[in-house]
């Protein structure tokens, strides 16, 4: 019965195989066209899913495939017009800056696009942020997108364990290490305060500029649309904020009349547009670079995925990908596109003398960050020859924390009895129902400080920087990327194109000429993922979401979800969420 049931599934995955193969069929794409592509939901910065995923229907959605598409259609002179819808986008402000440089992009080329906007709550200003790099700007009749300004909150743990019986003795290094107040606190510490009314005015600064800049209105034109708050769309039309509002059915026959009345064929959808190959807009790579992903926590080990099946910064993985990357004769460059909140120091630092070993044996490296890269993040790029950074970006958060959780109240609570037995001065460092003494608790001291110097020396050696310059910048403080950039903790502002750019500076290729990005390590063939599934391996986790929690909540659970045992870590403030 077993065999047959394998032998059904494989006879499925063949008949999907087949299917998958016939949808590959190519696609003709007519002189004067309209691309209609698609933006919603969450980008992930990580290689394709494996292919058997992709044919159940598994896995997430990569950045990269987005940014092929408009690096297709910004070539692509049969095209006559790209319209770009967009639903709710689970982003963050460094990832819709590259998407609003993509659509800038396409209007620098000549393919005038055209945003239409179907969103239905409150606080769509990332969406519209990205909307308003287009020519125009259309919205669905029943939109809902008003100007409420920005808005940033904050959830403090310290209250919960205390009802719940549990004490947590902390120890880190800089005040404005502020995980650990909203793990333990109860309100705002003033340092924290500091650093998040930075955050939000940078963020304010940009997305105010970037609105002012692509719709021809001055800054404090859209200022005043945002204090008046929630504003109709006659109003945002009114305001030059937006250029109309119809239906997606109208704004196409209104282009297909102006087109000279698009028939069927003229009209492309971004999964038809997907099979298009590159070498049709004259695409001719002459080298290659290894791109290597650094996404989610940063662990140890070889972690293919987190719980909820979401990409995690594996050590072993990462640094098994940069040693690849060395030892091919063909990579002469290798771009690190980092996604990442930190985590493991020991983690960090692996990848970081992986990165140090790559630029000795001569080949460049060049950290790309999207949303994230903050502490452990930070720490293993910080090594790189070039860092470029979206404005958006949080970066920094140079600092290191160690959390104890004591759960003597909570078992006397529930009538837990519990004694413990102990070999050595300090082993009440591996116990959970006693606090620690003034001993234990210097050494605990100790060894956070020396993760902080060390932390510090790696900044410094990667940055051309004294530890007294570094430690200035640092003591946990998160900066946006325009701010790192400011005070050279980054190069230069830009996404991946831009550090591609810089890639081959380093490489001395010449700017126009095309290369070619291959992602290590390189997926498994499709047989080697057939027989782990087979045999019970697991070539995919399903991603699965417990509770339907609120962004806020559901950020803090991804960064939790990978937690070590009991360690310093090195994390940035959970859930920094501006919306």
């Amino acid at each position: 019965m077993r065999s047959f049931l394998r032998f059904l599934l494989v006879f499925s995955l063949v008949l999907l195989v087949f299917g998958w193969l016939r949808w590959q069929s190519r696609v003709v794409v007519e002189p004067g066209s309209v691309l209609i592509l698609e933006l919603g939901g969450e980008y992930v910065e990580a290689p394709e899913p494996p292919l058997l995923a992709r044919l159940l229907g598994k896995g997430f959605v990569p950045m990269a495939r987005v940014r092929d598409l408009f690096a297709k259609a910004e070539r692509d002179k049969r095209l006559e017009r790209v319209v770009v819808k967009i639903t709710p986008l689970e982003i963050g402000w460094a990832k819709a800056q590259e998407l609003r440089a993509l659509i800038t992009q396409l209007r620098d080329a000549g393919r005038h696009p055209v945003a239409y906007l179907e969103i239905e709550s409150f606080g769509s200003n990332l969406e519209y942020y990205v909307a308003s790099a287009a020519e125009e700007v259309y919205v669905a009749p029943a939109t809902r997108m008003p100007f409420v300004g920005l808005a940033a909150e904050f959830l403090f743990l310290g209250g919960f364990w205390e009802k719940l019986g549990i004490e947590v003795e902390t120890e880190r290094i800089g005040e404005y290490k502020t995980a650990v107040d909203s793990l333990t606190g109860k309100t705002m510490s003033k340092a924290h305060r500091e650093v998040e009314n930075a955050l939000l005015d940078s963020i304010e600064a940009q997305f105010t500029q970037g609105i002012s800049t692509s719709r021809s209105v001055t800054q404090e034109e859209v200022r005043a649309a945002m204090q008046e708050g929630l504003m109709t769309l006659p109003a945002m039309q009114e305001r030059r904020l937006i250029d109309g509002v119809l239906s997606f059915e109208d704004l196409l026959e209104e282009y297909g009349q102006n087109l000279q009345q698009l028939d069927e064929s003229q009209i492309l959808f971004d999964f038809e547009y997907a099979k298009v190959p590159p070498s049709e807009m004259g695409w001719d790579p002459q080298a290659k670079f290894a791109l290597i992903y650094g996404t989610g926590n940063v662990v140890t080990g070889e972690a293919p995925s987190s719980l909820s099946g979401g990409p995690v910064a594996a050590a072993d993985t990462m640094v098994e990908a940069i040693q690849m990357a060395v030892e091919d004769p063909e990579i002469e460059a290798i771009v690190l596109r980092v996604d990442s909140p930190g985590g493991s120091p020991l983690a960090s630092d692996l990848i970081w003398q992986a990165v140090a070993a790559a630029r000795k044996a001569g080949k460049p490296v060049v950290a790309s960050f999207a949303d994230l890269a903050a502490s452990g993040g930070y720490y293993l790029a910080c090594g790189a020859d070039r860092i470029v950074v979206e404005p958006g970006t949080l970066t920094g958060s140079i600092g290191v924390f160690v959390l104890r959780p004591v759960i003597s109240g909570l078992l006397d609570k529930l009538g837990i009895g519990h004694e413990t037995l102990t070999r050595g001065q300090h082993a009440e460092m591996l116990l959970s129902t006693q606090k620690l003494s003034a001993t234990s608790r210097r050494k605990l001291q100790e060894d956070v400080s020396s993760v902080y110097a060390l932390f510090l020396e790696r900044v410094a050696s990667g940055r051309s920087m004294s530890t007294q310059e570094v430690d200035a910048l640092a003591r946990g403080r998160v900066w946006t990327g325009e701010q790192a950039v400011e005070r050279k903790l980054a190069d230069r502002i830009g996404g991946l194109r831009e550090a591609v750019l810089e890639a081959k500076q380093l490489a001395s290729i010449p700017a126009a000429e095309d290369v070619s990005l291959v992602v290590y390590p390189p997926s498994k063939p499709f047989p080697v993922q057939l027989a782990e599934a087979l045999n019970g391996g697991m070539v995919f986790a399903p991603k699965t979401e417990m509770l339907p929690l609120p962004p806020l909540l559901k950020k803090t659970a991804r960064i939790l979800e990978t937690w070590p045992e009991p360690s310093p870590l090195l994390v940035l403030p959970f859930a920094i969420e501006i919306r």
